[in-house]
């Protein structure tokens, strides 16, 4: 009799299954993605925030020179000063009573100490790279001419002899004060230069220009200023 062999076991799936297979070309895309990752974590390390970031240089002018240049002047004090002029003038061999004048002049005047600040150049400011100090130099105040105030001025006293009284009477003519006016600016002047108003007006010149920087956002001044020229006082 023949011999019968096992036979194998039939599947009743009629589409048999395939092993799946990656294919190549997505093998490669995820192991070079898995080796571009940690290497971008190292490059970032090195990396500014913002690669494509702008650098700005600030050149502009110090708004402190500005500022100085539209003030030109600075009268940073004022003075008020009272003389007794004592103006006598005789005739040679006259007795006063007959010819002569004997007056005295209450004078009271103004005299300003400023800061000529016009003509200033950029040397004269010097402003940190961060704009938080600066140091300013600048001229020696000067005094400004002396002014009289007629209100506040008067004759104390007139004594004129014969001669002069006629004459006035005759002539129609007003007294001439004018020397006496001139008399008195110049002592009034002289007032002035012995008083400390030069250094209050460099203290008020200082105080002014510190509050001006600060208003400008600088923090720190620094003021200095030339030595008085000579005549001066």
């Amino acid at each position: 009799m023949p011999t019968l062999l096992p036979s194998r076991p039939v599947s009743l799936d009629p589409a048999p299954r395939r092993r799946r297979r990656l294919r190549p070309k997505l093998v490669a895309a995820g192991i070079g993605l898995a080796l571009l990752v940690p290497a971008g974590f190292q490059v970032a390390d090195w990396l500014p925030d913002n690669p494509l970031g702008q650098d700005v240089v600030d050149r502009s002018t110090p708004p402190l020179l500005l500022a100085l240049e539209d003030l030109s002047e600075y009268h940073a004090a004022t003075g008020t000063f009272q003389v007794v002029v004592d103006r006598e003038v005789d005739t040679r061999y006259v007795p006063s009573v007959i010819s002569g004048e004997q007056v005295s002049f209450l004078a009271t005047g103004t005299a300003d100490a400023y800061v000529d600040l016009e003509g200033l150049d950029a040397g004269r400011v010097t402003l940190s790279p961060d704009g938080t100090s600066a140091t300013i130099a600048l001229p020696a105040p000067q005094l400004g001419e002396v002014r009289i105030d007629p209100a506040q001025s008067r004759v104390l006293d007139r004594d004129r002899g014969l001669l002069q009284r006629v004459g006035d009477a005759l002539e129609d003519n007003p007294v001439d004060d004018s020397e006496l006016y001139a008399l008195a600016e110049d002592r009034l002047a002289a007032a002035a230069t012995r008083s400390d108003l030069r250094e209050r007006a460099e203290a008020n010149t200082r105080d002014m220009l510190t509050g001006l920087a600060r208003s400008l956002g600088v923090q720190q001044v620094e003021v200095t200023f030339d030595e008085p020229a000579d005549g001066d006082g």
